[in-house]
C-alpha cells in the first residue's frame, strides 16, 4: 500500500503557464492578422471611376461631360429577355452594362448585345446554379463580350438578373 500511496499521477503545466501561452498566441495571430491586412490593403490599387456614355442625347453635351479620350465608358445595354437551352421553360432577364477602355461605336455594343444574347439561349439551368454558377456565368460574359470587342471591353457588370 505505500507503494501505491507514493506513486503520483504526472501532472502537467500549471494554469498560469496555459493562460500565459494562450494570451501570447492570441497577440501573435493579432499581428500576424493585422500585418497581412496592412500589406494587403496598401498592395490594392484605388477603383477608377467609370463615366456614363452620353451617346444616346441628342443635343451637344457641355464640355465638361464629354468623355475623355483614354478614361473609362460606362455603355448600358439593351435588355436581354430569353429562355434557357434546359429547361426550356425557364426564361432569364438580364440588364448589363460594359464598361469600355475609350468610347466605342454603337455597332460594338450591338455585337456584344446579340452574342450575349445568343449564349444565353444556351446555357442549362444548372450551369449557373450557386455562387459558382453565377461567377462562372460573369467570367464567360466578360470573356466574350472582350473578344467581341477586340479588348476594349474591360468589365461586364450585371446590374440585374432574374430566372423565371
Amino acid at each position: 500500500m505505500a507503494n501505491a500511496e507514493q506513486i503520483e499521477a504526472p501532472k502537467g503545466p500549471s494554469l498560469i503557464v496555459q493562460l500565459a501561452m494562450l494570451a501570447a498566441m492570441t497577440v501573435a495571430a493579432l499581428g500576424v492578422g493585422w500585418m497581412s491586412g496592412s500589406y494587403l490593403k496598401s498592395s490594392e490599387a484605388p477603383p477608377k471611376p467609370a463615366r456614363l456614355d452620353h451617346s444616346a442625347k441628342t443635343e451637344e453635351a457641355p464640355a465638361e461631360e464629354k468623355p475623355v479620350a483614354g478614361a473609362p465608358v460606362l455603355v448600358q445595354l439593351p435588355q436581354i429577355t430569353t429562355n434557357l437551352a434546359a429547361p426550356a421553360d425557364v426564361w432569364v432577364r438580364m440588364d448589363l452594362s460594359v464598361v469600355y477602355d475609350a468610347p466605342q461605336p454603337p455597332q460594338m455594343t450591338e455585337a456584344i448585345h446579340q452574342d450575349l444574347l445568343a449564349y444565353l439561349r444556351t446555357l442549362k439551368m444548372y450551369q449557373v446554379e450557386g455562387a459558382s454558377g453565377y461567377q462562372h456565368l460573369k467570367a464567360d460574359l466578360q470573356e466574350r463580350a472582350a473578344i467581341r470587342s477586340d479588348g476594349h471591353a474591360k468589365d461586364v457588370l450585371i446590374r440585374t438578373l432574374l430566372f423565371e
